[in-house]
């Protein structure tokens, strides 16, 4: 046999380091798959909560709400609703604690005085008590009523 039949092949690696590198591969895609999971179940969980804060804590958590969105519940204070050109003024109260609140839009057919509400928006700063809202969500269930009957009482003592 000459030289010029002999092919060169290029030298196979041992096959523990292939088999090291395989696995470190699934290791590494595994990780991958098990954070992309965790992070998927985290915000679509955290996402979907639907959670408010009465006027007492929101107030009490003010400053480290600062200007960012959540959820407000409270009753609409009687004599407080003035309608205004880009929506309606009022205030919300739990207990003595009230926020006055700035709605833009038009408030639900159901909205009045003495009635629970959420209204969804933010503090105007991280210092002022005024809310601010772009939605007001009447809560008017009797389901509801009987799962909280504390939050639903009317400051005058109704239930509505």
């Amino acid at each position: 046999m000459s030289d010029a039949s002999v092919i060169e092949r290029p030298p196979v690696p041992p096959v523990s380091a292939t088999r090291r590198r395989t696995r470190r591969r699934l290791w590494v895609v595994a990780a991958v798959l098990v954070g992309a999971l965790v992070f998927l179940l985290v915000e679509g969980l955290g996402s979907s909560l639907d959670y408010f804060d009465t006027v007492d804590q929101a107030l009490a958590h003010r400053a480290s709400l600062g200007t960012s969105t959540f959820r407000l519940e409270g009753v609409v204070v009687p004599g407080s609703i003035r309608r205004t050109a880009v929506g309606t003024d009022f205030r919300v109260a739990e207990g003595v604690d009230q926020v006055p609140v700035r709605n833009t839009g038009s408030p639900p057919q159901l909205f009045q005085k003495d009635i629970p509400v959420v209204v969804v928006g933010h503090f105007a700063s991280s210092t002022s008590a005024v809310f601010v809202s772009d939605q007001i969500m009447v809560k008017h269930s009797s389901d509801y009523i009987a799962a909280h009957p504390g939050r639903v009482k009317a400051p005058n003592g109704t239930v509505r």
